[in-house]
């Protein structure tokens, strides 16, 4: 689940990191209300406007501004609210901004000239030890800077046993070139960070940029935060942070539904039980020279209710030319697959324009076959993983 910047900032913020504060609006004037709280608080004279969409980039689409005075707070931020902003991470569409954050001004003149990193905390895969990049390259696009200059990236692998030691914070402090007060902030800024990352159950962190200002201080600029699904049992107060305005509509049906749902952008829907088998469809389907339209995982209990369901999701994207649908019958027996898919077919009437087979195998699996093929539908089944290959190669040729 991803979050907006200010709600990644909060998150941060709880466990003692220090960010860039700010007041988030949805109306111009809530914008200049909270410019004017804001200055009150912080003394900070101009204010950074700053579209809030999960997407990065925002600046170089016009989503990041900076207003000298309270009128240009109230110009900018209603430019800004409603518009559809497109960024390098966005469709050519873009995205509708619904919301604004309100933030101080850190770039203030000091004894020093302000500084930027690049920081991020993720998992890596490969050893399953959690991961801090970081480059003294902040402000830009990460991708950029390893492509051109890979020497500057370093990273800071950490065993989730013992958590982050004080050395590894030190070594990321030297890495960065800092001394003295910044050099200690750095630590510290360090370690709350690994500790948000762990404690929120969060795939992801990414501040860019980390700043020291002039005066010394560190301090989180921006902050990307993708928080685990499967954990947000034990963290209610960040699942009422979702914001379904952000996230594809059909994938939030799915979740409502209680299915296992991904868009994609092929020709193939897929109906599966299982993530495993589900991924293995989407290979057969590569094979036989199509492009999957979709994860959908039915889960165990593929009735009529739920297989409808799954294929109304499957229709609302246009580009569907077949539907492939694999189940293993284990737990479910096939002959009830098998009469669910019929059932809804029936009830679904026209609405289903695309040919459909149907691999069943496991418990009645030949059952299951019957009812199909005596069905009348325009369904064709298949017994192996081959075998329906080739018929969806056959309905997209």
């Amino acid at each position: 689940m991803n979050l907006h910047e200010y709600q990644g900032k909060e998150i941060l913020n709880s466990f003692g990191v220090r960010i860039q504060r700010g007041i988030v609006a949805n109306t111009p004037e809530a914008a200049v209300d909270a410019a004017k709280k804001l200055t009150e608080e912080t003394g900070t004279g101009w204010h950074v406007i700053k579209a809030q969409v999960h997407a990065g980039g925002r600046g170089k689409g016009g989503g990041v501004k900076l207003a000298k005075n309270l009128q240009e707070v109230e110009k900018i931020a209603g430019e800004i609210i409603g518009m559809q902003l497109v960024t390098p991470q966005t469709s050519a569409e873009g995205k509708k901004v619904n919301q604004v954050l309100i933030a101080e001004d850190v770039y203030y003149p000091g004894d020093n000239e302000p500084e930027e990193y690049y920081m991020s905390v993720l998992l890596n895969r490969a050893n399953g030890k959690n991961m801090i990049m970081y480059s003294t390259e902040g402000g830009m696009d990460i991708e950029t800077v390893a492509e051109e200059t890979p020497h500057l990236i370093f990273t800071e692998e950490i065993d989730p046993a013992t958590g982050i030691l004080p050395f590894q914070a030190r070594k990321i402090a030297f890495n960065l070139g800092l001394s003295g007060a910044a050099f200690k902030e750095m630590t510290k800024f360090v370690f709350a960070l690994y500790t948000a990352y762990d404690k929120s159950d969060s795939s992801l962190f990414e501040i860019n940029p980390v700043l020291k200002t002039s005066d010394d201080k560190i301090l989180a600029v921006d902050a990307k935060v993708s928080i685990d699904d499967n954990a947000l049992y034990r963290h209610k107060d960040y699942e009422a942070m979702r914001d379904e305005r952000e996230e594809n509509a059909t994938e939030v049906e799915a979740r409502n539904a209680g299915l296992n749902y991904v868009d994609l952008d092929g020709n193939v829907g897929c109906m599966v039980n299982g993530a495993g088998l589900a991924m293995a469809t989407m290979d057969l389907i590569k094979q036989a020279g199509g492009e999957p339209a979709n994860f959908l995982d039915v889960g165990g209990t593929a009735d009529a209710k739920r297989v409808e369901e799954a294929f109304r999701l499957i229709l609302k994207d246009e580009n569907v030319e077949a539907i492939l649908v694999n189940i293993f019958g284990g737990i479910v027996r096939c002959d009830r697959v098998a009469q669910g898919i019929v059932d809804a077919y029936k009830n679904m009437g026209d609405a289903i324009n695309v040919p459909i087979i149907v691999r069943l195998q496991g418990t009645n699996a030949d059952v299951a076959k019957e009812l199909i093929d005596s069905s009348g539908l325009n369904v064709e089944s298949a017994v192996q993983f081959q075998e329906a290959a080739d018929k969806v190669q056959k309905v997209l040729a």
